[in-house]
């Protein structure tokens, strides 16, 4: 899908004074975000049903909105470098059902937020300018959403919205990761799906005074009757609040259950046309959408080589390990490894540590191939850099963060 970016209806002041409050909106973005959140939900607290209230908790998502309003301050010239930006999101709202009437209250508090927070500083001219920049850049969702929503309704066995499944089985994968099965109520067709991509379940949970929307990756190849989820219990501490809907599901949830599910959605998918070696990178419960891929290459392109990597504390906490080593046993083409952070003395595994540098470079077949990872920030920043120093180009590197989107380039 190509959405087109256009500024022409900005005149020239208003984007040098967008422009100028790029200095503000590096030092003062997430404060601003944060008031708008407060603002606006204080207002409109029929909203919380879209915001995960965890990562609010925690300020990833109002980090994760002020890096969008900061592209969108240092492209104004040039909108069309965040259209793959806006691209992403779009799949993300398709799949939450965020509608067209909700961007002008989005625009509302956005303002008044950085009126609220920035004082002075933001003169009439200023918001005057933002709320031009606004209405540009919501189009641009609204419209790139226009064309998800239509291609989910249209293709077979697309659905608009939310649509009941049943849990048909649920699965203890490790001490910490569940996989659950769906199948539709009504018994009807469901759409095939790229390996990568998330559904959305809707947690009504009684103690809750509103619904939940968690976005869960697909963890099998498509082409089946079912979904499936595999999801991690996020037990939280001290520092980190425990996850509402993935405690849920695995106390509360069983076996002939029914959860609202949205439509397969996300970017961040596989390309089958790509004959290069196929490397797979995951940490923790990152491999549910490197266990599409991986089930889905070995049916598309048996031939293709696939090194599949995974990392974990340790072997009770490693996921779907023993699918991945029958495939590996199974195809000559596949061969995956192992790292344990903290293993237990029977576990048994390639690394006992982190991934490196020097011992990627050590079991890779080529640097000319394909890289897929996914997995917690610092695990992807890890990886990240890892590649650079192996000279892998930008565009061989295809990766995901769990939760809200974060910068994991930085060095």
């Amino acid at each position: 899908m190509k959405t087109k970016a256009t500024t022409t209806q900005l005149d020239e002041q208003s984007k040098q004074l967008i422009k100028a409050t790029i200095p503000i909106l590096q030092e003062q973005g997430n404060a601003i975000t944060k008031r708008f959140y407060q603002l606006m939900l204080g207002d409109h607290p029929e909203l919380n049903h879209l915001f995960n209230q965890t990562n609010q908790r925690r300020g990833d998502q109002p980090a994760a909105l002020a890096n969008t309003v900061y592209a969108a301050a240092a492209n104004i010239d040039q909108l069309e470098k965040i259209v793959p930006h806006v691209y992403q999101i779009a799949h993300k709202h398709r799949s939450l059902n965020v509608r067209p009437d909700q961007y002008p209250i989005v625009g509302k508090y956005l303002l008044l937020a950085m009126k609220d927070v920035l004082g002075e500083t933001a003169s009439d001219d200023i918001i005057a300018a933002w709320e031009k920049a606004y209405g540009i850049i919501a189009d641009l969702f609204i419209q790139a959403e226009k064309k998800l929503y239509e291609k989910t309704e249209k293709q077979s066995g697309g659905w608009a919205g939310f649509r009941n499944f049943k849990v048909t089985q649920k699965i203890k994968e490790s001490d910490v990761i569940t996989s659950f099965y769906l199948q539709p109520e009504d018994g009807l067709a469901i759409p095939d799906f790229s390996p990568g991509q998330y559904i959305t379940i809707k947690a009504e949970i009684p103690s809750e005074p509103y619904t939940h929307l968690r976005q869960y990756s697909l963890s099998t190849s498509p082409g089946k009757d079912y979904y499936r989820i595999s999801v991690k219990r996020e037990a939280g501490d001290s520092q980190t609040p425990k996850g509402i809907v993935s405690n849920f599901l695995h106390d509360f949830v069983q076996e002939g259950s029914i959860l609202p599910v949205s439509a397969p959605a996300g970017d961040f998918t596989l390309d089958l046309n790509d004959n290069r070696p196929l490397i797979l990178i995951s940490g923790g419960v990152g491999v549910t959408p490197m266990m599409s891929m991986l089930e889905t290459v070995i049916q598309e392109q048996p031939a293709r080589e696939v090194v599949f990597i995974h990392a974990a504390k340790a072997g009770n906490f490693h996921a779907l390990k023993d699918r991945v080593q029958a495939i590996s046993n199974e195809y000559d083409h596949v061969s995956s490894y192992t790292l344990y952070s903290e293993p237990e003395k029977e576990d048994r595994c390639d690394v006992s540590g982190y991934i490196s540098y020097e011992w990627l470079r050590t079991i890779l077949p080529a640097t000319n191939a394909a890289f897929y990872f996914c997995g917690p920030k610092g695990f992807m920043n890890k990886t990240y850099l890892i590649l650079k120093q192996l000279h892998v180009a930008n565009t061989d590197m295809h990766y995901e963060i769990f939760g809200p989107a974060a910068d994991i380039t930085a060095s």
